[in-house]
């Protein structure tokens, strides 16, 4: 029996989101017939490089930048959520529902909150809305790092922030499921669209069996493509992202080198 690591981390919440990932990657392992080895020990950037890869979910932006030529694109996932179509997503840009700034540019000057400076919706997507507003190279007085999605919106709630970038799928997930993790923020604007996070293997892997087991799987069990919103699995590769690489150039050409 084939062996490999195979985790989805990407969207964990709600908790019916975290169970509805799992029952599907049993049953995609269980349809190749594969051992999923224990990968509690090894960090992101280990699962993804790791040659025992069988199948994980990273972001777009280190596809690009970290991971490029060092694993292999499986394919993007097709959400059915209100700010997801095609195999795209964006990320929204938030605030706390009581500021009285209504337009991005009101934030100009204010304080910025990034889950991570190597993540796409978070960073590289933020950077690339608010370039054509920077001044002098900068468009925050100040940055916070959080370390994810919801700790940016715990940050705004508690007044520790004024403006963040939430990866679509994630607040379409909690706003869903009326999650207090929303309540109390706005949405000011929201960012150009990317393709949605994608599916990786390792090289050399048959990334196009996967893909279709991964699709064979949700036909299979539909109370999960019903939690996920997930329609299907779409071949993919690293072509489809340079778009984010794109939107880097871009914002840097505009003189916003970094958030």
């Amino acid at each position: 029996m084939a062996q490999g690591f195979a985790e989805l981390l990407m969207y964990v919440v709600p908790e019916r989101v975290r169970q509805a990932q799992e029952l599907w990657l049993g049953r995609v392992l269980e349809l190749l017939g594969a051992e999923r080895l224990d990968a509690q020990a090894l960090d992101l950037k280990r699962l993804w490089l790791s040659p025992q890869l069988l199948l994980t979910q990273t972001c777009g932006y280190p596809l690009m930048t970290l991971l490029r030529g060092q694993v292999q694109v499986v394919g993007r996932p097709v959400y059915q959520l209100p700010n997801s179509a095609h195999g795209n997503h964006c990320s929204l840009l938030v605030a706390r529902a009581d500021d009285p700034r209504q337009q991005l540019e009101d934030f100009r000057g204010s304080h910025g909150l990034l889950n991570s400076q190597d993540s796409n919706s978070g960073m590289n997507l933020f950077r690339h809305a608010l370039a054509p507003l920077q001044r002098g190279g900068q468009f925050f007085a100040q940055v916070s790092l959080t370390g994810g999605h919801r700790n940016s919106l715990a940050a705004l709630r508690e007044g520790r922030g004024d403006l963040a970038a939430i990866d679509s799928v994630t607040f379409d997930y909690l706003a869903r499921d009326h999650s207090e993790e929303v309540v109390g923020v706005k949405v000011v604007g929201r960012t150009a669209n990317g393709p949605c996070l994608p599916y990786i293997t390792r090289v050399g892997a048959d990334g196009e069996r996967i893909r279709q087991t991964m699709n064979r799987a949700l036909k299979d069990l539909p109370e999960v493509v019903q939690v996920l919103a997930i329609a299907e699995v779409l071949p993919a590769s690293e072509a489809d992202y340079q778009v984010l690489l794109d939107y880097q150039r871009q914002a840097q050409d505009l003189g916003l080198n970094t958030l």
